[in-house]
């Protein structure tokens, strides 16, 4: 019988702790490099939705204008055009609109990121993109901000 168990035991095959060891090391360098990478994907998908709600605000404004004549601060005149559009006047919850005396029209979203986007639309001068917040609208373009987008 213990003749029966010493031949089992030195016939066994198995991993030696260094070989347990060495995979241990490398799936942990593998979740090292994964995780950041993840982390990094996730803050740029919650900033390209701030930047879409922009976008489709900026159309439900540019739509307003066009039958009207003129931009509006107005929530229901926007969600009447884009019924998905959150409009709410702190840019953490929702798109926060304000108009100047010239008439243009500025739209503030910060992302869940933590980041901030805006847009300046003028019927006369464009469209404005930049990254501060506009919830107090300026006559012109603000410093910084380029028509071609974020």
């Amino acid at each position: 019988m213990t003749k029966a168990i010493r031949r089992r035991l030195a016939g066994s095959e198995g991993f030696t702790l260094i070989e347990l060891m060495v995979v241990v090391m490398i799936i942990a360098v593998l979740i090292a490099i994964a995780i950041p990478s993840f982390l990094g994907f996730r803050k740029s998908a919650q900033d390209r939705s701030a930047q879409s709600e922009l976008r489709n605000v900026l159309l439900a404004e540019k739509a307003y204008w066009l039958e009207n004549g003129v931009y509006t601060s107005t929530a229901a005149h926007i969600t009447a055009l884009e019924p998905n559009a959150v409009i709410n006047a702190a840019p953490a919850s929702g798109v926060a609109l304000s108009l100047n005396a010239n008439g243009s029209a500025c739209m503030t979203r910060t992302a869940a990121s933590g980041n901030t986007f805006a847009i300046w639309e003028s019927s006369t001068a464009g469209t404005f993109y930049g990254r501060t917040n506009l919830t107090v609208c300026p006559a012109a373009a603000p410093a910084g901000y380029t028509q071609g987008g974020w």
